[in-house]
Order: structure tokens, then C-alpha cells, then sequence
């Protein structure tokens, strides 16, 4: 029997879809904390969210490269997970673990085999690690950006090194994506959604349902 999939809904930003993606299944939330994005939710916007999640499901609040005033914000509202998304290198990780005391998901934009070469240096600083697609030169802002990396380029991974899988996910391509590459999670944000920052109930309860059913 494998370990239960995890299955992270991230970039919520309203109680009413924080219910949605709850009430379908959904093991983490995440909030996104980072002014650049479509789906940033400020100081205040955390603090209800994550209060009205709190023992029903894990919570995960997305930062890029934080200063360490903004960690001790966000740490200061007790999520379960801190994401780090932007260039942190791993003694950064390791720091801002340490000073805020809460868990740390650290994203790694995949693109070639040598971000892949990365990936374990990273293992031993966080308590996790999500595998995104690499932002291209240039973008605003940093992740997959709805957008898939090349599944293929994971062979070169120890197999024993757990991760979660995110980048270009949806309904349509999540079952694909974990038979393919069997990872310990899925991570997914524009692929529920209508347009930027604005999702979709129906497409996170189908998000969540192919992904349990590919696992079984």
C-alpha cells in the first residue's frame, strides 16, 4: 500500500474557496504573501484564512526571497508550512527555518538537468520539496506559471527522495503526471482557475478527484 497522496490547493484567496477546496478534499491550502502575484493575500487576509483552516487542513503561506521581518509576520500567524518560491539558496532555507521555527516547503524551478543537480542540496535544509517548472528570463514572477517542465528530466533523481510535483498541473494532466512520475504530492494553482488569481470550485473537486483516482 503507497502513502497517501498529498494534494495542495495553492493560491487561495477568499474564505468561500478556502470551503471549496476543504469540503472536496484537499490535504494543504496555500496563501500566497508576494505583491507581484494576481493572488497575493495581505497580512490581514492570512490571518482569517489561516485561522478559519486551522485543524481541518494543512496551511502553507508562499513567500519570495522574505526578508526576515516578513518571516516573522507570517510566522507570527502559526501556518503549518512556509513556502519559499523565489532564488533562496539552501543556507537561506536553513535560516529562515530556524528563525521561524514552522516547516519549510521549498519550491526548485525545474528546466534543465542541472536545476535537477540542485534539487538534493536542498533535501537536507527543508522538510520538503515541490518540483516546479522554472519561470523563463525575465518573468515577473517565479513559478511554473502554467506551464509543464519535462517529467523525463526526474530520472535522474534518486528515487528514494521524496518530492511533490507542480507546474502547468490540471484535471486533465494530474493522473498522467503522477502514473509518470509518482510523486509524493501534487501542487496546484492556475490549473483550477478561470483566469488569474480567480478559481474554480468545480475545478478543484475535479482537480482532486483525478489526482485520488490516478493514486489508487
Amino acid at each position: 500500500m503507497s502513502d497517501p497522496l498529498i494534494v495542495k490547493i495553492c493560491g487561495i484567496k477568499t474564505p468561500k474557496i478556502l470551503e471549496a477546496a476543504i469540503t472536496a478534499g484537499a490535504d494543504m491550502v496555500g496563501f500566497v504573501h508576494f505583491h507581484r502575484s494576481p493572488r497575493h493575500v495581505d497580512v490581514e487576509g492570512l490571518q482569517l484564512l489561516i485561522s478559519e483552516a486551522r485543524g481541518r487542513v494543512e496551511t502553507c503561506v508562499l513567500l519570495v526571497n522574505p526578508d526576515n521581518s516578513c518571516v516573522m509576520e507570517v510566522a507570527a500567524l502559526s501556518p503549518d508550512w512556509i513556502q519559499l518560491h523565489g532564488p533562496e539558496t539552501p543556507h537561506r532555507v536553513e535560516a529562515i527555518r530556524d528563525e521561524a521555527g514552522i516547516a519549510i516547503l521549498k519550491a526548485i524551478g525545474i528546466a534543465t538537468s542541472e536545476d535537477v543537480a540542485t534539487v538534493p542540496i536542498f533535501a537536507d535544509v527543508a522538510d520538503r520539496l515541490l518540483l516546479d517548472t522554472k519561470a523563463p528570463k525575465g518573468a515577473e514572477r517565479p513559478g511554473g506559471l502554467g506551464v509543464q517542465f519535462d517529467w523525463k528530466l526526474l530520472k535522474a533523481l534518486d528515487p528514494s527522495l521524496p518530492f511533490m510535483l507542480s507546474g502547468g498541473l490540471t484535471s486533465a494532466t494530474v493522473g498522467k503526471a503522477i502514473k509518470a512520475v509518482r510523486p509524493m504530492g501534487v501542487d496546484v494553482s492556475s490549473g483550477v482557475e478561470t483566469a488569474p488569481g480567480e478559481k474554480d470550485a468545480s475545478l478543484i473537486s475535479a482537480f482532486i478527484a483525478e489526482a485520488r483516482a490516478a493514486h489508487s
